[in-house]
């Protein structure tokens, strides 16, 4: 009898074990390059590695905007031979030639903070616009933040942790190891005059430690609860590291 109690018991373990919470990846609502009259959105990779490392360590993963709705990718990012980039379009991309993007994605105003393992801002140079400017996703970064959960992001996603505040005023990076898109990496692309600022910067500004690597190769950085990385190149250590800090 006990064998058999026991038998049974270790068969519906499972049943009662605990699910990881999901994690929040945030995508840019911003489309327009500036002046120049070409797209932009967020960088494909940029979300679609993240999302694969989460969703291999059993974390399930939620699109949101600062809007929500369509959520578009920068089409230069569109490189389909890319294994994680091809599932990430074939579950959520929606459009076709200049104009792709996630058709639908929840307004950070409809995201309950608590519910949460973190929140993941994914870059493109359509962040640099919107994240920074957007009052609910700082609301909703910090309670998740204050609520111990981990903040991340990736290239130019670190725009939305510009105007992060802690409870006493104090900028969330200040003090903080950060890596962001250099300065020489914005050059190098030939978009320093027409960002509405530098990242890295912005970070120096704010009392940040900037950890820079060579232009386009990988570069994470995990300070406590914050981790972030540099580029394209960086997104899945930075996912990774993102994972050692979930609780």
């Amino acid at each position: 009898m006990k064998l058999m109690f026991l038998c049974l018991a270790v068969l519906a373990a499972p049943l009662f074990a605990a699910e990881k919470k999901p994690i929040l990846i945030v995508l840019t609502n911003h489309s327009e390059l500036g002046n120049t009259g070409k797209k932009t959105g967020f960088f494909l990779s940029e979300a679609a590695h993240p999302s694969e490392v989460f969703s291999k360590a059993g974390h399930p993963v939620t699109l949101a905007s600062p809007k929500g709705g369509f959520a578009p990718i920068d089409p230069k990012s569109m490189q389909l031979d890319d294994p994680a980039n091809e599932v990430f379009w074939k579950n959520f991309g929606n459009g076709e030639g200049t104009n792709p993007g996630v058709a639908r994605t929840i307004a950070l105003s409809e995201v309950m903070a608590d519910g949460y393992a973190g929140i993941f801002f994914a870059g493109g140079h359509g962040s640099v616009w919107d994240f920074p400017n957007s009052a609910i996703l700082s609301e909703k970064a910090m309670a998740i933040y204050n609520g111990g959960g981990v903040v991340g992001a990736v290239c130019h996603g670190p725009a939305a942790l510009a105007n992060l505040k802690l409870p006493d005023g104090k900028p969330l990076v200040a003090g903080k190891k950060v890596a962001v898109f250099t300065n020489e990496e914005e050059k190098a692309v030939e978009l320093t005059e027409v960002v509405p600022f530098l990242l890295e910067t912005r970070f120096k500004e704010l009392g940040a430690e900037v950890v820079l690597a060579e232009n386009f190769s990988e570069n994470a950085v995990r300070d406590g609860r914050l981790v972030t990385g540099q580029n394209p190149a960086s997104a899945k250590k930075t996912a990774e590291l993102f994972l050692e800090a979930v609780k």
